[in-house]
């Protein structure tokens, strides 16, 4: 068994409560890839135990700070938390769709798992991750209240090369023939999960969907950067007259219109295949309004090099937002780059709200769904920010 001994500022980091060790704060450490290993002080008293990495910058995910070795029973209880989490949340109907297993934040380093409806998707990111994967898999199966009908590894994100690790795509037990479909508070829609972004789904704006959704009926919606269009979708549900989903991929514009079809909903949502920040300057320069403009980047920081680019893509695209909102019209905001912090994301809306000349309330600043935990001690798990806006 390997062991890894940590450096003076690697114990006081540690005692800080961040569950992430990086690898200048290791003095010692010898472990193979993704090993649990005991974790000790430079006095050689225990701190705990964590998931080594031989690859990456972050050497240690830790998963707990007892001295006694995590067994069977210590990671059944993590996914019978997990679980048990979501169904006080009312977020375990069979045909409904959730995050599962949220990683670091449900005590699993680097592992994710997603369920559309009785098909889950996990993503591993780590060699710890990886090397767990069949044993986690096989005490969630025993947590959960139904019996899943497929699953599915989708480990491909560009993590994994800061591990040393190869991307995986492969069905792990079961069979699927076509799309994933889901219900979502009245709405039908289907998953791509082995092409579509993420797991196939952006589960962490769920909550902010239904949300926007009310702020539609009998209005027109702009819905930029749609995806799957499911802010517009819901809000078309909810009784907005009419829906313009601005998507740049060929796949995503094609599901937001079979969904609309599915859905009844085919008159209400019109689909542009366009850059969405070049459509909404035309639009705003050509005086289009729209009583509700939602607007949901991908993340335009996924570094601290990139902050100050991505300050002045917010900075334009919340500009032309309101330029398109009339007056006492919303806009929706979010950003998921988790390098911007909430505190300059509302900065960067002010400052969009300064050059177009409009009076900009804030009425309220959501986060992430509650299927994806922040655990306050790791503020990486604290991404989203989601503005709802009131345009004068």
């Amino acid at each position: 068994m390997g062991k890894v001994i940590l450096t003076g500022k690697g114990r006081r980091w540690y005692l800080r409560g961040h569950p992430w060790i990086y690898k200048d704060d290791v003095a010692t450490g010898d472990a193979t890839p993704g090993e649990l290993v005991p974790v000790e002080d430079p006095n050689g008293a225990p701190l705990g135990w964590g998931l080594f990495s031989s690859q990456s910058r972050i050497r240690v995910r830790m998963v707990t700070r007892e001295a006694e070795q995590p067994n069977r029973a210590f990671w059944a209880e993590r996914m019978q938390r997990a679980v048990a989490h979501r169904e006080q949340l009312g977020l375990m109907d069979p045909a409904g769709a959730c995050r599962l297993v949220a990683g670091d934040a449900d005590g699993v380093p680097g592992w994710i798992v997603d369920r559309y409806a009785k098909t889950l998707v996990i993503q591993s990111g780590t060699q710890g991750a990886d090397r767990m994967r069949d044993f986690l898999l096989g005490l969630l199966k025993e947590a959960m209240p139904f019996e899943p009908e497929t699953i599915i590894d989708r480990s491909d994100t560009s993590v994994r090369k800061l591990e040393g690790l190869e991307k995986i795509v492969e069905v792990v037990d079961g069979t699927i023939d076509g799309p994933v479909l889901v219900q979502d508070h009245g709405l039908l829609y289907e998953v791509d999960v082995f092409q579509g972004h993420k797991t196939g789904h952006y589960l962490d704006q769920s909550a902010n969907r239904l949300k926007a959704a009310k702020l539609a009926s009998g209005g027109r919606v702009l819905d930029a950067f749609a995806y799957d269009g499911l802010f517009g979708l819901h809000a078309a549900l909810a009784g907005a007259e009419q829906v313009t989903c601005l998507e740049q991929n060929r796949g995503a514009c094609e599901r937001i219109m079979a969904n609309a079809e599915r859905n009844g909903l085919q008159d209400r949502i019109k689909v542009e295949r366009v850059d969405c920040m070049k459509d909404m300057r035309a639009r705003a320069e050509r005086g289009d309004r729209h009583d509700v403009v939602i607007v949901d980047p991908p993340a335009f920081a996924r570094s601290k090099k990139e902050v100050a680019g991505a300050e002045r893509g917010y900075v334009e695209l919340n500009r032309r937002a309101f330029d398109l909102a009339p007056d006492g019209g919303a806009v929706v905001s979010a950003s998921c780059s988790y390098n911007v912090s909430p505190r300059d994301f509302v900065e960067y809306i002010g400052k969009a709200a300064s050059i177009s000349g409009r009076h900009v309330w804030m009425e309220e600043l959501t986060r992430a769904s509650s299927d994806h935990p922040h655990l306050v001690t790791l503020p990486e798990t604290d991404y989203l920010k989601c503005a709802f806006l009131r345009v004068h």
